[in-house]
């Protein structure tokens, strides 16, 4: 198997090999990938028209930066996220309104309760591959839905559960005020900001290197004595880790959990934000959410049809930028520096 520093020659006439970055640069950008994310993000209240919709950014581009750990870098293409990201949403409220606990131990209860319903729906599905898998998670994704719907004493049912409202958080040495929207902004940055830095860690660790390998030839990573589908269902594991703690964030943001957040046209939205972005990249999943919320408020703006409109935008992003925004900036930047 041919390596990055390896020059392949197929001709005795071939052209010298074009320049490359060297190992240490290399390193160098992907170990500092998540501080220059935390940067990027940094700037989002002061450059958007509303910082409730920079905390949207935020809260969805973690969304999709789950999702995009088990599709964008294991290769399963799965329809049924929005369990993880509703159950962490509805887990917090329940937590709070009903229990009275702490926020952040509610929403710490949140990612426990979203990670075991990922190892139960991963053990499930992950024996199944293409689209008989996306078929299985958006099946069972649709039986919690119509749990919560039916647990209307729990949920609230159709109406979504309301009733509990995060006003400060005390974190024992300061109170955080979080009706502030720059406040609250910065403290969905702070978990935000941790989840990328486990991310990174996780994708430059051999672990992360397994899961690409099965993602780019599941059969040769079986054959290299990878066990894949023990693999594929810690995969699963922690992308409904990382959605379960993007709909804790929804819940302390919004003081209400629609049930929407856990129907099916949420799984797309992780789905769609990920292919805008650029699937399988580090920073494309925020691009993503950036993109498509921002559409969604401009188009909703224009015409009451701007589902449609939004629908043909993304249909030419998967025609024409089949890389999507953040990927194929990123090749060709590429492709400039092996030019130079």
């Amino acid at each position: 198997m041919q390596t990055l520093d390896q020059t392949v020659v197929d001709a005795p006439t071939a052209r010298p090999a074009l320049p490359r970055r060297s190992p240490i640069a290399t390193d160098a950008l992907s170990r500092w990938r998540a501080p220059l994310s935390i940067l990027a993000l940094l700037a989002l209240p002061f450059l958007l028209p509303s910082q409730a919709l920079a905390v949207n950014v935020l809260i969805y581009g973690l969304y999709a930066v789950g999702y995009n750990l088990l599709y964008g870098y294991t290769g399963l293409l799965s329809f049924g996220h929005a369990a993880f990201f509703g159950t962490g949403a509805y887990v917090t409220g329940i937590a709070i309104g009903t229990y009275g606990l702490h926020p952040l131990a509610a929403m710490a209860l949140a990612v426990v309760v979203a990670s075991g319903l990922a190892l139960a729906l991963g053990a499930l599905s992950i024996r199944s591959r293409g689209i008989y898998f996306a078929m299985v998670t958006l099946a069972l994704a649709q039986l919690v839905y119509y749990v919560a719907l039916q647990a209307s004493s729990w949920t609230g049912g159709e109406n979504g559960l309301r009733g509990f409202t995060v006003t400060t958080i005390n974190l024992g040495i300061v109170s955080l005020d979080i009706l502030n929207p720059l406040t609250k902004y910065l403290f969905v940055l702070a978990f935000v900001g941790a989840a990328l830095a486990l991310i990174s860690r996780i994708l430059a660790s051999p672990f992360g290197a397994v899961i690409e390998a099965i993602r780019e030839n599941e059969t040769r990573a079986r054959a290299c004595g990878f066990d894949v589908e023990r693999t594929k269902l810690l995969a699963f594991v922690l992308s409904g880790l990382f959605c379960g703690l993007a709909g804790a964030l929804s819940a302390i943001h919004l003081s209400i959990v629609p049930l929407d957040s856990l129907a099916y046209h949420t799984s797309g939205t992780a789905v769609v934000m990920t292919l805008v972005g650029g699937a399988g990249t580090f920073f494309g999943p925020f691009v993503g959410a950036l993109t498509v919320l921002v559409l969604e408020d401009v188009l909703s703006l224009w015409t009451p049809h701007w589902q449609l409109a939004l629908g043909s935008v993304f249909i030419l992003f998967v025609l024409f930028m089949p890389r999507g925004l953040w990927g194929t900036a990123l090749a060709r930047l590429t492709a400039f520096r092996g030019r130079a």
